[in-house]
């Protein structure tokens, strides 16, 4: 039994032994073709081609940065109209807003104190001129009478005093209802210019004193645009410059104003400065508070002036690749940006004239990288 058992067992080994060769056969072939696929990976990655970029050849340019600033339309001339005499309003004619002609009536006040100012003026004014008739004719018999020797001088002296004292009465009359006139006109208050109501301070039945603001008019004529200024900006802005103002609500009115007035004196409020500036032949479409943009430029600084593609970062300040024209290497350079505007940026410091920058493609870079550059003769 053992003999058969040991006999049927050995003509297996063969078998299993070949089985096994056959299995690391396989494990050996799978881990050559691994290893070969990475070497072609490997291969493949060295022979990647260089990222196309192009490039800019530093130069200094004349920059002027624009600054823009939101204003309103307000009047050039502003006048406060008042009362010549104190009373009660009897009426107001017009309100905020409405548009009046030069000399339109506005409000008025109650004319029963002058009216009766006026008849006193008028009856005095008469009884003046019966005393100077009386007193002319006195005056011509008298010297009638002297010429003729009837009379004494003493008599003809007086006579022509009363006359002349008669006159004097009648001059006092006529300019006390001159006066009265006067008073009775005031009673009604006009528009000096024509121009649109801005403020109003009564309404009817209100008791007036003279000279107290009832209308405030924007007089008709050029506007200006008003604008709350940095005191950095005013000192940063040339003298005299002219200033684009558009509309804000239609981009397509617009008007070149020069600045007219600089307040002298900082808000305390607000810590700016208030700058007028003139609009001649100001558009119909800018009316009293519409809002305006103003656009000046500064005065021109040397920059560098790059596309906004070419700015990145390194150490968490703004860079920019620096391209070797003979290796076609790159490296990083930090910069000082003067200003960002629009599409570009002014670079004032980290660059010299006739380097190479990476104007585009700089974000897929790293340093000591080869590049190739668009457009670059081969």
């Amino acid at each position: 039994m053992s003999r058969n058992a040991t006999s049927s067992a050995l003509p297996s080994s063969p078998l299993l032994f070949l089985c096994r060769s056959k299995i690391f056969l396989l494990l050996a072939c799978a881990s050559a073709a691994i290893s070969m696929s990475g070497c072609q990976k490997q291969q493949a990655a060295e022979k990647k081609l260089p990222v196309m970029v192009t490039a800019q050849t530093v130069a200094l340019a004349d920059y002027a940065p624009r600054t823009s600033l939101t204003g309103v339309i307000a009047a050039r001339t502003l006048t406060n109209l008042s009362f010549r005499i104190g009373g009660r309003v009897a009426e107001r004619l017009v309100d905020v807003g409405q548009h009046v002609a030069q000399g339109a009536v506005l409000a008025r006040i109650e004319p029963q104190e002058q009216e009766a100012d006026l008849r006193s003026a008028q009856a005095d004014l008469d009884a003046a001129q019966a005393q100077l008739t009386q007193a002319a004719a006195t005056y011509q018999r008298q010297k009638t009478l002297l010429s003729q020797g009837f009379t004494t001088r003493r008599e003809f002296d007086t006579a022509n005093q009363t006359v002349k004292v008669a006159q004097g009465s009648v001059d006092a009359a006529q300019s006390a209802l001159a006066n009265a006139k006067d008073s009775l006109s005031f009673t009604e208050l006009k528009a000096g210019a024509a121009g649109v109501i801005t403020a109003r301070q009564v309404e009817a039945g209100q008791v007036v004193q003279a000279a107290q603001t009832v209308f405030t008019i924007a007089e008709d004529g050029d506007r200006d645009a008003v604008f709350d200024v940095q005191e950095t900006l005013v000192a940063e802005t040339p003298p005299s410059p002219a200033v684009t103002i558009t509309l804000l609500s239609d981009p397509q009115v617009r008007a070149v104003g020069k600045v007219r007035e600089i307040s002298p004196a900082v808000d305390t409020r607000s810590g700016s400065i208030r700058v007028k500036v003139g609009i001649p032949d100001t558009p119909a479409g800018m009316p009293l508070g519409a809002a305006v943009i103003g656009t000046v430029s500064a005065r021109p600084v040397k920059a560098i002036l790059l596309p906004w593609q070419a700015l990145t970062s390194t150490a968490g300040k703004p860079a920019v690749w620096i391209l070797d024209p003979s290796s076609k290497a790159v490296t990083p350079a930090p910069v000082e940006v003067l200003a960002f505007d629009s599409g570009v940026v002014a670079v004032n410091k980290g660059l010299q004239e006739g380097q190479s920058v990476v104007t585009a493609g700089g974000q897929l870079l790293s340093p000591g990288q080869t590049v190739d550059v668009a457009g670059a003769s081969q």
